[in-house]
């Protein structure tokens, strides 16, 4: 997502998955179990595990479910074996979908995921469809009431950002992930608040969507992360505030 309703589609997707907190936590779960089979149990070595960590705890997962997944992962106790799967897709209007999934069962989670594309209107693609389309950048929010534009882009620059764009009511830094960690540390050292921040894909382009577009594209966007083996799911439409509003209002009615 892109554009200057980007962080309104962030805050509607966000919303929409607290609703899902039981499901937040077993999706968190089974990421810190991968990232601690892959890399090691210490999070202080291991970069995937202590930022899957830091999710759970924005999450307010609870520190045993934490400490359990973690013993999973390095087989302290015993747990299920997940592979990491990407599926690449087009929503309504043409969008990009690009899709990360756990899963223990890769046919079932292939079926259900090509069932949920059919049922909303779009479609699988095959590997490499989309995903030129995507790139890994580290994304952290904050709003502006919380520092002034100058220092923060000062301080954002000087510590690795490679770039700060003004979105709405919030600032947005964008950071290679090699810088991510630099960067976040240099604005908690400053006590500087952040709306959000994390590890995501960014679309190189956006398709910018109307009304009734837009309620296809969430309505797909939301089926496919109900689903409880789909980690992520990012997409390059841009909707703007308004009719993010109308159809959050008219969800918040039903």
């Amino acid at each position: 997502m892109s554009g200057h309703s980007k962080w309104a589609n962030i805050k509607y997707r966000k919303g929409a998955a607290d609703v899902r907190k039981g499901k937040i936590f077993s999706k968190l779960a089974k990421e810190i179990t991968v990232a601690a089979k892959e890399g090691g149990g210490d999070s202080g070595a291991n970069a995937s595990l202590r930022h899957a960590i830091e999710k759970a705890r924005d999450a307010n997962m609870p520190m045993d479910n934490v400490e359990r997944a973690v013993k999973k992962g390095t087989g302290e106790l015993p747990g299920v074996s997940y592979e990491q799967v990407v599926y690449e897709g087009y929503g309504p209007a043409g969008i990009a979908i690009l899709i990360d999934a756990l899963t223990d069962n890769k046919n079932r989670t292939t079926s259900e995921v090509r069932s949920i594309f059919t049922k909303k209107g779009g479609n699988m693609a095959g590997a490499g469809s989309v995903s030129w389309i995507f790139h890994r950048k580290g994304l952290i929010v904050v709003d502006k009431n919380v520092v002034d534009e100058d220092i923060l882009l000062t301080m954002a620059i000087e510590s690795g950002a490679e770039d700060m764009k003004t979105e709405g009511d919030v600032f947005e830094i964008i950071i290679s992930p090699e810088s991510f960690e630099a960067v976040k540390n240099a604005l908690t050292d400053k006590n500087i608040i952040m709306v959000s921040n994390e590890i995501t894909m960014l679309p190189s382009n956006s398709i910018k969507l109307g009304v009734q577009e837009a309620k296809r594209v969430l309505s797909l966007m939301d089926l496919l992360q109900s689903n409880d083996d789909v980690q992520q799911v990012y997409a390059n439409f841009d909707i703007p505030d308004e009719i993010i509003e109308e159809v959050a209002n008219e969800d918040s009615g039903n």
